[in-house]
């Protein structure tokens, strides 16, 4: 490999890299042969896929073991330890998060601080202290795995709903502070995704809920969703909506007809 050959390639950092959404991200970015940091709290998984990429990445691949919920001084020094790795990081993929599947009034304080700590203070914390460093560099691209649960909230999703809408809320003002460093920030929005994330949801207590749901079940999977949304993130879009119809009827009554869209809510399962 050149010289010019490794310059060029940019360097991705990606959380919640080792299933789902995350590792969906990964292989495509791995198809273009960029230099890749993964993270997710799944060692053993991240150690698997950097093997199952040998093969397949012509980019040097480092594993970086990452608890976002573990609090600013630890994220602030993984944060120093990906940037040391190539002096450099291109784009932030902030998808590491959780959900949950409980009714409000049976949720502890404590589940609900975790769905924040980790979906919001976590990501946030992340671009924080990445940030500084794209400004000086004059460039850099965050992108960020919201949901459609960031526009609307539905039942058993009280704390997931608030930490996503949060999520929209601090990266679009991040956004308009960025456009004069040259740095992008896009959303992504999906609806129902096939992945682990409905069973990996907290109950009330904070423990899994152990199963898939039936709209998780009947989804499109996570590496479809990146062939569908992938020339828009190339292009740097600020927000990608990518779900099924009924969730695209959804935002659009959200936006002009709210009274209709609660009214079909309350019918609606939505676990």
């Amino acid at each position: 490999m050149t010289p010019n050959a490794t310059s060029n390639r940019p360097i991705v950092w990606i959380t919640g890299a080792s299933s789902g959404i995350g590792k969906a991200f990964v292989q495509q970015y791995a198809k273009e042969g960029a230099h890749l940091i993964l993270s997710s709290r799944r060692v053993d998984e991240l150690e698997k896929l950097k093997s199952d990429l040998a093969s397949d990445s012509s980019g040097d691949i480092m594993v970086l073991p990452l608890d976002l919920s573990s609090g600013d001084t630890s994220l602030m020094k993984k944060t120093e330890e990906a940037w040391a790795w190539k002096n450099k990081i291109d784009v932030l993929v902030n998808n590491g998060g959780i959900s949950q599947r409980s009714l409000f009034l049976e949720t502890d304080m404590q589940t609900i601080r975790r769905l924040l700590e980790v979906n919001v203070f976590g990501a946030l914390a992340l671009s924080r202290f990445i940030l500084p460093n794209m400004v000086n560099q004059g460039s850099g691209h965050i992108i960020v795995t919201s949901s459609v649960a960031g526009k609307f909230g539905t039942k058993y999703r009280s704390g997931y709903a608030a930490s996503k809408h949060a999520i929209q809320g601090a990266f679009d003002s991040i956004r308009q502070e960025m456009y004069e460093h040259n740095i992008d920030i896009t959303l992504v929005c999906p609806g129902p995704i096939k992945t682990a994330i409905t069973q990996n949801s907290l109950t009330g207590d904070g423990q899994a809920f152990g199963k898939m749901g039936d709209l998780h079940t009947h989804a499109m999977d996570a590496n479809e969703m990146l062939r569908r949304i992938w020339p828009k993130i190339r292009a740097r879009k600020e927000e990608i909506i990518v779900s099924g119809p009924k969730e695209r009827l959804a935002l659009y009554l959200k936006r002009l007809a709210p009274g209709i869209l609660n009214r079909i809510l309350k019918r609606s399962k939505v676990v």
